[in-house]
């Protein structure tokens, strides 16, 4: 399958990287014969073909103008081997995806980057990719067992095949015969023996990985290890199979703060003697970065910031026991060096992350702040240890002298590893020329201390120029010949790893326009796409804001053409599908809600007619709600009928203004007035009872959540109190994610006025039963300043601290499938979810394809192919066994799991009630 439709060429012309080409067709192979067909065509037209999946490289290497091959789509298996000690992954899938599967076997990948929320094994083998732990000893190179590569002539092996060897002189004898010469070249020379194994001694993801020539033998060997690391230049790795890595779950975390860098890189040699997995460097300019972010820790409060620098460092181990014993053995480090700051362990996980925070979130702070226009590039070089201090020393007399006034240097001190951050903006002559002339001084600055210019993120097209400077023109010339063995018609990913025009790097750069706060911010990782419940069916959250540039960007060149192009398609990809669930904020590392963006976009297409009616809706909600209830018991009374008569409707008024009747929907609930409650007097709890619950009735087995709550409390003798206008009130969602900004001011004020009489000004704690209207009420608060003291709580983690630990289990659950949803995780319930789960159940399933059902509220009926595709690899998996009961915690969610799996799901405390009666 392919495509050059203009909105996804756009789309997935961007990647993490600060370069960007407009690729001519986008080609999405499912199968390997696929995937020899595009290369078949590649070769009879001679255009080159590029391999993408996860597009969160930062060096350019997932770009071209040619065809865009993306992998994510298809290639999506993964099987764990026996007691995962090793395990065999296609290249579209995530690295998480791939370690949630080992986790239960106390296992893990070796290759730990921090993108491994979104990245791809595909992309962690085409970089080689580490991290801050695995250092060399278990990146990609070292932790591969086999692969089934494809080359460009679209011979195909697989080199667990006894015979692999065999097969290769038979199919390419040429290149067989080619690797087998290089090899017998290289030996002949000590020097080039010696000059390889100094390059390797250190990360070096630079060229390609002609340590192969020295660890293997075979030709088969040598060219699979060559393949790792080659960007896609080389090869197609259509599989991998490697071995993994035991998971270490027991952690110490401790920052050691010195009064210079020189004294903390003097007393790196003795830290790395003392086993930590981690020792991550903390410049000074990063210090006073991390004391400004919210959640730092404590270590940082007092401290004024000079000459200093940190390490923060980890202790890892896979029992309790063996960490408090490396502690206990580490007690002397605070006497041994001279700290500004006295040194804490902290096991507590809390105290833990913001440590962490105050490393992870440097990214963040400064990326998330640059001006408006500019990129921010994540660099990374790798020098000997001993040269760390000096080569830190130099690079910050180098952001002085170019004026990069926000630049912080961090990284792996362990394996003088470092990142450094620039922003820099490509649109004028003055700071391209800068950019250029830091970036030729900075290159003799690494390789004037024996470092790699690449250690991490690949040589890509930033660095491709300077490969012959690093390595000299012997084994540059040997690369060229690996290159040209490999691909001789130059087909595959060209312009990348090697690049004879020294200047290449500074051509495709990328231009980001000013387009507004949650656009400006972006930049373009992609961490967001694995999370989004729209990502298999239209945009993700970063293909949604780079269009947007997109858009602007035509604006400013006065191409209307682009534009009409654009905005007729992304009314659609962009707009009516989003779920503006908000997941995509969870993972972002610059805190931007795609969401938050979409429904200003609504907001602005917002009719008047259209505001008005939900205007007069916020101020008849009571009325309304029971109208809709008592349609939809109407409905379901006729359901042929009903579905024939909306899907007529939605014909002339379109897709966006009538919802879809669908079999799974129930009758309408019950008024939230008929709750029995306990009243005002000694009331523990404000109950906000859910308007979903009204809309939609219960299925046939329970109460609703609503009436289970209730029963729960008075069960344990917690008196509630409902406040008297409850029909009128609502948590405002409707209206928020729809754009309706009149009518949820509306909403605001008549429901925090009416909470905080009912609460007594936030004495007593508020209660919802429905966590898509918990996050809606806490983010309604949260934006009325007089209503700060309210207090809103979901009723899981109310009943799980507060009833739980009162009931008696009278009716155990046999087995139970759990639906987490995504206010649940944003709102930190889904501990308790699970914690009342388990009371109920020994059984309990937490699908590993879980997604966002993207429901949302009546999305999901305007749009049922989008809770289609959300779903579809959830229900796959919960397909494949049977429940006795199916849960979730929010009424919408339920219905949208119903459709998909076709088995009815309840609320969870629905269970909870029936099981302790």
């Amino acid at each position: 399958m392919s495509t050059i439709r203009l909105i996804d060429r756009l789309a997935k012309a961007h990647d993490a990287s600060h370069y960007l080409l407009v690729p001519d067709e986008i080609a999405t192979p499912r199968t390997l014969d696929d995937l020899r067909s595009i290369l078949r065509q590649s070769r009879e037209t001679k255009r080159p073909v590029t391999f993408r999946s996860g597009g969160t490289s930062l060096s350019g290497q997932g770009l071209t103008n040619s065809i865009l091959v993306d992998i994510r789509p298809g290639f999506q298996r993964i099987d764990v081997g026996e007691d995962g000690l090793t395990v065999r992954a296609q290249p579209g899938v995530t690295v998480r995806s791939v370690n949630m599967r080992l986790a239960r076997f106390g296992r893990k990948l070796g290759p730990d980057p921090a993108s491994e929320i979104a990245c791809t094994v595909g992309g962690v083998i085409a970089n080689n990719s580490s991290g801050m732990a695995c250092g060399t000893e278990q990146n990609a190179y070292r932790t591969i067992r086999s692969m089934i590569f494809v080359l460009a002539s679209g011979t195909t092996i697989n080199t667990e095949d006894p015979d692999a060897d065999e097969q290769l002189w038979r199919a390419e004898p040429e290149l067989a015969a080619g690797l087998t010469e290089m090899w017998h070249e290289i030996h002949a020379d000590p020097h080039l023996v010696s000059e390889i194994r100094r390059q390797y001694a250190m990360k070096n993801t630079m060229g390609y990985g002609l340590n192969s020539f020295i660890d293997f033998v075979r030709p088969i060997d040598i060219l699979s290890h060559l393949i790792v690391g080659s960007e896609g230049t080389l090869a197609f790795v259509a599989e991998a199979s490697f071995n993994s890595v035991a998971t270490l779950s027991h952690s110490a975390t401790g920052l050691m703060v010195f009064p210079t860098l020189e004294a903390a890189t003097e007393a790196l040699p003795s830290l790395v003697q003392r086993r930590f997995a981690t020792i991550e460097l903390m410049d000074a300019r990063s210090l006073r970065v991390a004391q400004a972010l919210k959640d730092r820790p404590a270590e940082l409060d007092e401290l004024v910031v000079d000459r200093h620098a940190a390490f923060l460092v980890e202790f890892q181990y896979p029992t309790r026991d063996e960490l408090l014993a490396a502690v206990r053995a580490n007690e002397d480090l605070e006497g041994t060096h001279k700290l500004a700051v006295p040194l804490t362990f902290h096991t507590d996980r809390q105290l833990r992350e913001r440590l962490w925070h105050s490393r992870k979130g440097l990214y963040t702070a400064v990326a998330g702040a640059r001006p408006p226009g500019t990129s921010a590039l994540l660099e990374d070089i790798a020098v000997p240890v001993e040269a760390l201090y000096q080569t830190c020393k130099d690079l910050t007399a180098l952001f002085d002298a170019y004026g990069y006034e926000d630049s912080v240097i961090f990284g792996h001190a362990k394996d003088g590893n470092i990142h450094f951050l620039l922003n820099e903006r490509f649109d004028d002559h003055a700071s391209l020329n800068r950019y250029k002339l830091f970036t030729e001084e900075m290159v003799s600055l690494v390789l004037g201390a024996g470092g790699s210019l690449k250690a991490e993120h690949g040589t890509g097209r930033i660095m491709a120029p300077f490969v012959r400077r690093q390595f000299g023109d012997t084994l540059y010339g040997i690369m060229l010949r690996v290159k040209q063995l490999c691909d001789p018609e130059g087909i595959l990913n060209p312009g990348v790893v090697l690049s004879d025009d020294p200047d290449s790097y500074l051509n495709n750069l990328k231009v980001s326009p000013t387009v507004d706060s949650e656009v400006d911010r972006c930049v373009e990782c992609g961490y967001c796409e694995p999370s989004c419940p729209s990502r298999k069916l239209t945009l993700t959250p970063r293909q949604r804001i780079v269009l947007r540039r997109e858009m602007q960007s035509a604006r400013e060149r006065n191409d209307p053409a682009t534009l009409r192009a654009l905005e007729a398609d992304y009314e659609y990809e962009g707009v009516q599908t989003c779920a503006v669930d908000g997941m995509c904020s969870v993972a972002c590392p610059v805190d931007i809600n795609t969401g938050d963006l979409v429904r200003k976009l609504r907001a602005e297409a917002s009719h008047l007619v259209g505001e008005h009616s939900w205007q007069l809706a916020a101020r008849n909600w009571g009325t309304l709600s029971k109208a809709g209830s008592s349609a939809l018991s109407v409905a379901h009374a006729v359901p042929t009928l009903a579905s024939a008569a909306t899907s007529l409707l939605r014909v002339f008024t379109g897709h966006e203004q009538v919802p879809l009747y669908s079999k799974e929907l129930p009758k309408g609930g019950k008024s939230r007035a008929s709750l029995k409650h306990t009243g005002a007097k000694d009331a523990e709890v404000v109950f906000f009872p859910a308007c979903v619950g009204t809309m939609f009735g219960a299925g046939a087995k329970g109460l609703g959540s609503s009436a289970s709550f209730v029963q729960l409390c008075e069960r344990v003798g917690i008196r509630i109190v409902i406040p008297s206008a409850i029909e009128a009130l609502c948590c405002g969602t409707p209206w928020k994610s729809k754009g309706h900004l009149e009518g949820y001011r509306t909403m605001t004020a008549q429901t925090v006025s009416t909470l905080l009489r009912a609460s007594d000004h936030g004495r007593i704690p508020i209660v919802v039963d429905a966590s898509s209207c918990t996050e809606g009420l806490r983010e309604m608060v949260k934006q009325s300043p007089s209503a700060s003291e309210l207090r809103v709580l979901d009723a899981i983690e109310f009943v799980a601290d507060r009833v739980l630990p009162e009931l008696r289990l009278t009716r155990p659950v046999t087995s139970m499938a759990v639906h987490r949803t995504c206010s649940s995780t944003q709102l930190g319930i889904n501990d308790r979810i699970m914690l009342i789960a388990n009371y109920l159940s020994d059984d309990v399933y937490e699908p590993l394809e879980w997604s966002c059902c993207a429901f949302a509220g009546d999305r999901g009926m305007l749009h049922p192919e989008l809770t289609a595709s959300a779903t579809a690899g959830e229900s796959a998996e919960l397909s494949t066994r049977s429940f006795e009961r199916y849960v979730s915690v929010n009424r919408t969610c339920e219905l949208g799991m119903t459709r998909a799996t076709g088995t009815a799901f309840e609320h969870l405390l629905e269970v909870l009630e029936q099981a302790t009666r």
